[in-house]
């Protein structure tokens, strides 16, 4: 078990490295000058040289790779200055010192360094940090939502095989699979907020925002649960669309299974037999599948955030993208591979615990 651990660890780092490398080489060759964005138009070029010597710009394109990386990793070596400080450490770094080597060169442990905001000069970090919990708990409850009604309507149409209600939720779903979440978003502000505001009791000015807002009578921030309803379930429409049919694909499978017969020869209860025997062992597939979604639904809620005001990860980014602040942009697109990475390795691991088979792999 712990080869198959270190096999995913090792194939989780590799994705994140060609990640890396692809987001630096992306936006490393985008037209813009950083400095520039950091001094304003008005900066004379003394200033822009200073600016631009502090964000390595005027080094070479491999050297300022080399120095993206020692920003990220957790070890990193650095050089002391004739005071024998680490360099820009005031304004980069929390570290611990873990030895000293050559000269002036020192190895430190610290938190990957994702560079600063060109617009508010704030950490990358600690804005992406700010904005995570609201995306986690729409995220967190959009798979909610859709686990529990894929699951449910993927077994009614596994044991409705090929009758109206079979085919009905069928069309719903590959309905579903088709639409982007953008979209879907605009249908479903449209249709709730616009055509049906009587019958629903939501217009457009109560049915966005987000899970806080500050109340108009100066009490501070207020919970609004409502405000999540909407951007839940749409952010919860491909995934549903997914987890019945993988659902009913699988009951399909087990429910031919011999061990069902028996069950069934046993004089066992239908619900004893589609619940506890055919549904227990055909949601390992399913439960792979929903890792994976969530984990995609953190970096798939951008449109739907904007379109819903919903201020989570996918509103800064697009905030951080109409004003070309592109270190938030890296850093969001980092953070949301780390994320998925992360997801996948732990849902490895759990389905190794869970099905032997899959450790010799």
């Amino acid at each position: 078990m712990s080869k198959f651990i270190f096999k995913r660890i090792l194939y989780g780092l590799l994705v994140l490295a060609g990640v890396i490398t692809v987001v630096f080489l992306l936006f490393n060759v985008l037209p813009g000058d950083p400095a520039r964005m950091l001094m304003g138009q008005r900066a004379d070029e003394e200033s822009l040289r200073v600016i631009q010597k502090d964000l390595g710009l005027d080094q070479t394109l491999s050297t300022q790779f080399v120095m993206y990386l020692n920003d990220l990793s957790p070890i990193s070596t650095h050089s002391l200055d004739e005071t024998h400080y680490l360099y820009l450490d005031n304004t980069k770094y929390n570290y611990t010192k873990l030895f000293s080597y050559g000269e002036d060169n020192v190895l430190v442990f610290k938190k990957p360094y994702l560079r600063r905001s060109y617009q508010t000069k704030r950490q990358v970090s600690d804005i992406l940090f700010d904005y995570l919990p609201e995306t986690a708990v729409l995220a967190i409850a959009a798979m909610l939502f859709a686990t529990f009604f894929g699951i449910f309507f993927g077994v009614i149409t596994a044991l409705m095989k090929d009758t109206w209600v079979d085919k009905t939720l069928l069309f719903g779903s590959v309905l579903g699979m088709s639409i982007p979440s953008f979209y879907s978003a605009i249908i479903v502000s449209w249709l709730i907020g616009y055509a049906l505001p009587q019958a629903t009791g939501i217009n457009w000015f109560n049915m966005t925002g987000s899970l806080f807002e500050y109340d108009d009578l100066g009490n501070g921030e207020i919970l609004k649960l409502r405000n999540l309803v909407l951007p839940a379930f749409t952010l919860g429409i491909r995934p549903i669309s997914a987890i019945m049919q993988l659902t009913r694909s699988s009951m399909l499978d087990v429910m031919s299974q011999d061990y069902i017969r028996t069950a069934r020869a046993k004089g066992l209860s239908f619900f004893v037999v589609v619940v506890k025997h055919a549904l227990k062992n055909a949601l390992n597939p399913v439960v792979t599948a929903v890792s994976g979604m969530f984990a995609s639904l953190l970096a798939g809620a951008l449109f739907v955030e904007m379109i819903f005001a919903w201020k989570g990860l996918g509103w800064v980014l697009y905030d951080a993208l109409t004003k070309y602040d592109l270190p938030i942009v890296m850093g969001g697109v980092l953070l949301t591979s780390t994320i998925f990475v992360i997801v996948n390795i732990l849902v490895d691991i759990i389905y190794g615990l869970l099905d032997p088979r899959v450790r010799v792999k």
